[in-house]
């Protein structure tokens, strides 16, 4: 199973949050900067995440984001399941897809349904915290990061 690149930058954006800002706000263009990513991008990412209750937005000219939650209260899974846009791993999956002949009868179907339920079943037993456990390395790539793209 593949990850689409927005919920890549949804839970990068979070680790960056949750190991950074503890004591000031961010803006999206650091974040931008740090990853390497087009700004445009991240802009709607904060935007969602921001809509699902993951981070709090603040306007303005010294304004930016931060978490609004306690990274052990932000659970990878749910993330995962709240921005991925859906779960098809074949097409039998997709109840607008007319396009597999067998799939009343195949049971590949529900062999690829048990490992999607066991895959999201593993996600979410970690939470942002378990990602961040490592705080001081990453902080120490992301200043190295910011360094080299100044």
């Amino acid at each position: 199973m593949r990850l689409t690149s927005y919920t890549d930058y949804s839970i990068r954006v979070l680790i960056y949050l949750a190991t950074l800002s503890e004591d000031r706000l961010v803006n999206i263009k650091e974040i931008a900067e740090v990853y390497q990513i087009s700004k445009n991008h991240l802009t709607k990412v904060i935007y969602d995440l921001g809509k699902l209750g993951y981070i709090e937005t603040v306007r303005g000219r010294n304004g930016g984001v931060k978490l609004a939650l306690e990274p052990h209260e932000i659970n990878i899974g749910e993330v995962i399941q709240k921005t991925e846009d859906d779960f098809y791993m074949a097409a039998c999956f997709d109840p607008t897809n007319k396009g597999c002949i067998i799939s009343s009868a195949c049971k590949l179907k529900g062999i690829l349904n048990k490992a999607v339920s066991s895959y999201l079943s593993v996600l979410e037993q970690y939470s942002l915290a378990d990602i961040i456990e490592n705080k001081e390395d990453l902080q120490q790539l992301f200043q190295k990061q910011m360094i080299k793209t100044r």
